[in-house]
């Protein structure tokens, strides 16, 4: 049975990586994955690299995030900052004051952000995104290739692939037969990283269940530990994408990332829920 549902929305983009944002509770009655297909369908629907589900409480937020695909995905670092940014919005409209930090529930685990600006439209946080978890090198057959590879897990599983030379066509090739290859059966998000200088890195990104992004703030986070790890980098780094630049330290006591997150829509969207792209 054809029905149409309108629902409260919020876009918001770091470097070019955007989602959509609805509260949980206008959704819980949908089905959260076609919900995510159709809103980020780019022709059809809003527009995003993902779609957040979440929920405020008095001090934090709870968030459940979904790939353009429709595909669910524990973590992502431009995604929390994002939603950090609503709460921001949300906490300031609401206290008339900005509160220095914010806890947000994730299914990667609790993560604390740090508002150190809100100043031209942006909100930039400092977030603790836990330790490196798996760190480890391993060589991988792709369609007859040997593909030396780092794999780890910052909350989400990243593939990286260090290299000399950020080959654009390398990188869309190899790109999507990693981000599906056997070795990991719930798929792995793939990041080609260049490291120009010991606090300097250039990286290009493929997301598991998006593809190609301009930017993305685990995988800055997995391309740091990585090029600490085994590229002869210092562990604080700036990792520049084609969206713009990312802070990283990797420390004791875990990975810290500093970014902007911007609001740049709020809306009311229809749609209907017998339409599945």
């Amino acid at each position: 049975m054809r029905r149409v549902v309108d629902l409260n929305f919020v876009k918001a983009h770091a470097y070019g990586n955007d989602f959509v944002f609805a509260e949980l509770n206008e959704c819980e009655a949908l089905d959260l994955a076609m919900v995510s297909r159709s809103a980020c369908d780019r022709t059809r629907g809003i527009g995003a690299d993902g779609m957040i589900f979440f929920q405020l409480t008095e001090s934090q937020a709870e968030m459940k995030l979904f790939n353009a695909d429709g595909s669910y995905a524990e973590l992502s670092g431009n995604g929390l900052r994002c939603l950090g940014a609503v709460v921001a919005e949300a906490r300031c409209n609401r206290e008339g004051g900005k509160g220095d930090e914010i806890i947000i529930q994730t299914d990667a685990g609790e993560k604390t952000l740090e508002l150190l600006d809100n100043s031209h439209h942006r909100y930039t946080f400092r977030a603790a995104m836990g330790e490196p978890v798996g760190l480890r090198q391993k060589q991988l057959d792709v369609n007859g290739e040997r593909v030396p590879v780092i794999v780890l897990s910052v909350g989400n599983p990243q593939c990286i692939v260090l290299t000399s030379d950020l080959n654009e066509a390398r990188f869309r090739r190899l790109g999507p037969l990693l981000a599906t290859h056997k070795e990991f059966p719930a798929g792995t998000n793939v990041a080609f990283v260049h490291v120009e200088s010991c606090d300097c890195a250039k990286v290009l990104i493929w997301e598991r269940g998006v593809g190609p992004t301009e930017a993305s703030g685990t995988g800055a986070c997995a391309a740091a530990v990585a090029a600490a790890a085994y590229g002869g980098s210092s562990r604080n780094l700036e990792v520049i994408s084609p969206g713009g630049s990312q802070r990283v330290d990797w420390q004791e006591n875990g990975i810290f990332l500093t970014g902007w997150a911007q609001i740049t829509v709020r809306g009311r969207w229809s749609f209907s829920t017998d339409w599945v792209p």
